[in-house]
């Protein structure tokens, strides 16, 4: 067995930490380069330069006069041994005995006392050993590679290198790339006026950092990654400005001009949360919780083919904010961010190639841009929205499903003058395809509707009272009574933000929730039940 002069401890990488030496040099790359640079290109870096320090302390321990250690010498009790194995660790012969071997060879062995206080036995005057020819360095060996000792660790090790650069002044941070501060190009305020007088001329934006540099005045003659690099840290700092870009692409956009709804989050997605008893939700309940998809349940992560278009069903609360829910299984389908809360992107209206703009809202879970889509499309609650990934970086192809009949008698809100929704199955135009459960359709005039969402904002209605109003609404369109929990759900969210989870534990929980067979429920009509509960 030949070993390599770096002899590493067996979780060395595994529990990699950033030291002083770390630091100094990924400081001086970076002086050096002058080039900004990702975590994975510094942790790289970091790692070749680990693998150089190593072999070179190796070295020095081998250099230092001291003997080498080779099963086939003669060593006596004080003499001082290096040994290329251990990574040039040395110790004291401290005894030497004969061996007790069978072998027809005869050796010592001698007890050898570490610089570190341990002690081992090493075998002496054994002439047929391996550790006696020359060591030779290959330079394909594992150890010596830092891809593969990168290939291997590099979570672990970006890991610990990003929390350590947070805790250092001297290196500043902006979409997805590290430099030094004291490099940083000084952008001023007129500089910063240029840029903003731009984003405007583009209605806002976005426009990349590159395209407003040569406009921006920065100083001639540096170079042009530092210089991006800076004008996206002063555009950071300044709160005028939003980065908007997807992951590997800076793209900036005035924040005054961005929709409404994608600053604030639309009235008719705002959720109140409230304990409710989510043990009492059946098996059966909690496969409907993940079938219906709402972005505010608990929901799995499942893989998703992103080559396949995904299905999903609109809820009234998108359909009218012309919004939808960036579930896990619809988030692989739209482009995220390094660290931007807001991300824009394009669709494309996979009927007529027509291009929008849309918006990623990551951190409250929605997608904006689509409520003139909806309209155009004649997309009602409960109709199904198919979307995939478009032929561009940036791009999500999203259409309808055409209906067979354009005539079909569906569960209908009609409004009342102060906001009430009752509902009737009436006949209408349907333009696509949808959920019979989760249908609602809408009159085009819905102002008193709107107001009724505006007066319970600061004053919401009791949970409870809502889903035993609803449901005793929707009770009235079917002879038996019964009422899916599917058709609640989404009758709910016409008058009131809530996901399935909490209505479900309604109807689990309270008795005059009669629970007739395969998640049907039916009320029982006692005017005293609500007060007794």
């Amino acid at each position: 067995m030949a070993f390599s002069r770096i002899s590493l401890s067996d979780d060395y990488w595994e529990t990699f930490d950033i030291q002083k030496d770390d630091i100094e040099f990924l400081y001086n790359h970076l002086l050096e380069l002058e080039t900004p640079q990702s975590p994975e290109e510094l942790a790289l870096s970091l790692v070749g330069d680990r693998l150089k320090r190593e072999q070179a302390a190796a070295e020095k321990r081998l250099s230092t006069g001291k003997k080498v250690y080779l099963p086939k010498e003669v060593y006596g009790v004080g003499d001082e041994i290096v040994f290329p194995g251990l990574g040039g660790e040395s110790g004291k012969v401290t005894g030497v005995r004969a061996a007790n071997s069978l072998e027809k060879e005869s050796f010592k062995v001698m007890e050898i006392e570490f610089e570190s206080g341990k002690t081992r036995e090493f075998a002496a005057e054994l002439a047929d050993h391996l550790l006696n020819d020359p060591v030779e360095i290959q330079s394909d060996d594992p150890l010596l590679s830092p891809s593969a000792v990168f290939g291997q660790y590099k979570d672990t090790i970006i890991d610990s290198l990003v929390a350590e650069l947070h805790e250092h002044e001297d290196f500043v941070y902006i979409a997805g790339r590290w430099f030094p501060s004291a490099l940083i190009v000084d952008v001023n305020e007129g500089n910063l006026n240029l840029a903003e007088a731009l984003l405007d001329m583009a209605g806002g934006g976005p426009l990349q950092t590159a395209e407003m540099l040569a406009q921006v005045g920065l100083p001639e003659g540096v170079n042009p990654k530092l210089a991006e690099f800076s004008l996206d840290l002063a555009l950071q700092e300044d709160p005028k400005f939003d980065e908007v870009g997807t992951a590997g692409v800076v793209s900036w956009y005035l924040k005054r001009l961005e929709p409404k709804d994608v600053l604030e989050v639309p009235i008719y997605l705002k959720y109140i949360p409230g304990d409710y008893d989510r043990d009492a939700l059946t098996e059966e309940m909690l496969h409907l919780e993940q079938r219906l998809e709402d972005e505010l349940s608990p929901l799995d992560d499942i893989k998703t083919d992103l080559k396949k278009p995904v299905k999903m069903n609109l809820i009234f609360p998108h359909w009218r904010s012309g919004t939808l829910p960036l579930t896990p299984k619809l988030e692989k389908l739209f482009p995220t961010a390094w660290e931007t809360p807001r991300v824009r992107f394009v669709i494309v209206d996979g009927k007529t190639g027509e291009k929008f703009p849309g918006w990623v809202v990551r951190l409250e879970k929605y997608v904006y841009g689509l409520r003139e889509w909806y309209l155009a499309q004649g997309v009602m609650p409960g109709s199904t929205i198919v979307l995939q990934k478009g032929d561009q970086p940036g791009e999500v192809i999203v259409k309808t499903e055409p209906h067979i009949s354009n005539k079909e008698w569906v569960r209908t809100a009609l409004i009342g003058a102060d906001g009430r929704v009752v509902y009737a199955t009436l006949k209408q135009t349907v333009d696509t395809s949808f959920d019979d459960r989760m249908m609602a359709y809408l009159p085009s005039d819905i102002q008193a509707l709107d107001a009724s969402w505006e007066k319970k904002r600061n004053s919401p209605p009791a949970l409870e009272q809502v889903v035993v109003d609803t449901l005793r609404e929707l009770a009235k369109l079917n002879p038996q009574a019964h009422v899916h929990a599917a058709e609640l759900y989404s009758a709910v969210n016409v008058v009131y933000r809530c996901p399935p989870g909490p209505i479900l534990a309604l109807l689990a929980t309270r008795s005059w929730f009669n629970h007739v067979g395969d998640l049907h429920f039916r009320y029982q009509d006692d005017s005293d039940n609500l007060q007794k509960g």
